[in-house]
């Protein structure tokens, strides 16, 4: 399985005179270190005696030609290798800055530090090729250029952004901070240059991609470790490398499509992971039961701490039928995440664009178990459509509540589902509603919850239903996205009408309590957060604490209004209102108590 197993300087994994280079095969993660990886590998080099152990990495060694350039394919340690490769380059770039201050054999360096980076034989062959994601390998190949290295190479745009350009720069700074708090400033750099040259790397070189992964789990090393996601990518491929070598570039695109639709959130791929076993939990079992036997020898349920061992049973079963079957139900997936159906799924986007809104997301898993099985249950966009609404009433009511826990959410629709197997059509909904109603708060439960201090107990939920109360009176002339996003923050959110800040302004005091104080922050206690003293607004930062006539008139530069006389609905009574009191606080919250458990039925 190992070939060799060795303990290299780091100045032998990088020797001038080798034909060795190091490449990351673009189906490996991008560069994901950052300053909490790059500052201790800088000073654990710097504050340890000469020879301190780096880690170690696994190659995959396929030459057979020992005169010809060694080309290691990197499956675990690029992290390591390419932040150390890009410690060379900033070391480089300062010595070659300082090589009129060097001794002739100082001079030396300069040279031995490039070949470092590029290999002597070829001044364009870069001893470390980072994989292609993300512009790895072109930011990394333009720093090269840059410091003169290789042929010129133009930054790609938003270099500055990524990960490549921002190691470098960090170890720049680093580099000339050694430079400059010492007396001779090159010797202090250079001195630093040979304690990272006899660093240590344990280096495992393998002659294929199955004996490099089984090696992951068992050595611990300075990297970002490997998530459950990696190491289920890992394991895949390399069991699809094993029996069907030929293919594995096919392999790594489906893979690749599978990430494409399920986005760079490692949350999100995980949960993914989970709900596809728990939605497909039948089926999956089925090729592992003993014949005349029930019962699920993978498992009762996927959580975090057993998905791994799951789908190393899947793949050494299958992995060419499950990667296909992951791929198919990452789409459908990818349309609950994005609420962007294609015209075969028209009329699904709003419902599952408020079951995001909603944090609805562990529902995706009884979602998923529909799409995918829309034919045989007999689903039409409609039924899936009312199915996925009814989701949102679940969770507006779930959510407020905290009936059923959290905990218990992957069972619950994993039970619908056992539920809904021997039904089709309408029926599906009607069962779907029967489960969620008899696990969910009861109507009490929900009204004594909505006319509490709602915006204190769930802010989500509050807004979510202070959106839905406005959207339901617009028509297509008056519609206003109440969701739109500038700089990472809601444009629209949720205003207190009689102000939440401790210091109760004057004109407040007056208008709710006639000037008694203490009366008006007792007022404010048991009112501000319930939802009759809520609205939506834009500008709020400008509304603030302002008197209450001054927040029902404001416009803004343009003459247009932005206070309470906005258009929006939810905004009409206080639109026309003299004034504001604790009775129209209780008055309004009664009624959109009842308006929200009119549009929220279950």
């Amino acid at each position: 399985m190992i070939k060799s197993v060795n303990n290299y300087p780091v100045s032998q994994l990088f020797d001038i005179d080798s034909h060795v280079v190091y490449a990351v095969p673009r189906y490996q993660r991008e560069y994901t270190w950052a300053k909490n990886q790059w500052e201790p590998l800088f000073d654990d080099i710097l504050n340890n005696e000469p020879g301190y152990f780096l880690g170690s990495i696994i190659c995959i060694n396929q030459s057979e030609d020992a005169l010809a350039v060694q080309r290691l394919e990197v499956v675990d340690g690029q992290q390591r290798l390419t932040s150390l490769s890009l410690l060379f380059a900033a070391l480089y770039q300062f010595v070659k800055e300082a090589e009129g201050e060097l001794s002739e054999d100082q001079r030396v360096e300069i040279v031995n530090l490039k070949r470092k980076l590029v290999l002597k034989t070829s001044g364009e062959s870069i001893r470390v090729v980072p994989q292609i994601q993300n512009n790895n390998n072109s930011d990394y190949r333009a720093v090269l250029a840059d410091i003169g290295v290789i042929q010129p190479y133009d930054f790609p745009p938003y270099a500055g952004n990524r990960k490549i350009l921002r190691a470098f720069r960090y170890f720049q700074s680093r580099v000339q901070q050694l430079g400059e708090n010492g007396t001779n400033h090159p010797s202090q750099v250079l001195d630093y240059l040979d304690r990272v040259s006899r660093a240590c790397l344990v280096k495992i070189e393998v002659a294929n991609h199955a004996d490099a992964y089984t090696l992951f789990e068992s050595l611990n090393n300075r990297g970002v470790p490997l998530t459950a996601v990696d190491l289920i990518k890992n394991k895949l491929l390399a069991r699809l490398e094993k029996i069907n070598p030929g293919n594995i570039d096919q392999y790594f695109g489906q893979w690749t499509d599978l990430l494409g639709y399920l986005g760079d959130d490692y949350g999100i791929q995980e949960r993914f992971f989970r709900h596809f076993y728990n939605a497909s939990k039948e089926e999956l079992n089925a090729p592992f039961r003993k014949e005349g036997t029930k019962g699920e020898p993978l498992g009762s349920i996927a959580t975090r701490s057993n998905i791994i061992e799951i789908y190393e049973r899947l793949i050494e079963h299958d992995a060419r039928t499950y990667l296909q079957e992951l791929r198919s139900a990452g789409k459908l997936y990818g349309l609950l995440l994005d609420s962007s159906p294609d015209k075969r799924w028209e009329g699904l986007e709003p419902p599952l664009r408020n079951l995001e809104r909603i944090q609805g997301a562990a529902s995706y898993l009884l979602m998923l178990h529909l799409l995918r099985n829309q034919e045989k249950l007999k689903l039409n966009i409609s039924l899936l459509s009312q199915i996925a609404s009814t989701l949102v009433c679940f969770f507006v009511r779930r959510n407020l509540t905290d009936t059923p826990p959290t905990r218990d959410l992957d069972r619950l629709f994993m039970a619908v589902i056992d539920n809904i197997a021997i039904v089709t059509g309408g029926a599906v909904l009607s069962t779907i509603r029967r489960v969620l109603l008899s696990v969910s708060a009861s109507d009490e439960e929900f009204r004594n919850r909505l006319g509490g201090p709602i915006y204190d107990e769930n802010y989500g939920v509050t807004r979510f239903i202070l959106c839905a109360l406005a959207e339901k009176g617009m028509t297509k002339e008056t519609w206003v996205d109440l969701w739109r996003v500038e700089n990472k923050l809601f444009f629209w959110t949720v205003e207190h009408i009689f102000p939440q800040g401790d210091n109760i302004p004057n004109s407040w005091i007056r208008m709710m309590a006639n000037g008694d104080r203490e009366k008006a922050k007792a007022l404010q206690e048991s009112l501000v957060h319930t939802l009759g003293n809520l609205t939506i607004t834009a500008f709020n930062s400008v509304l603030g604490n302002k008197a209450f006539e001054e927040k029902r008139d404001r416009k803004d530069r343009k003459g247009r209004l932005v206070g309470y006389k906005n258009g929006i609905c939810v905004n009409k009574e206080l639109a026309k209102a003299s004034h504001w009191s604790a009775k129209q606080i209780e008055d309004r919250t009664r009624n959109l108590v009842d308006q929200t458990l009119e549009l929220f039925p279950l």
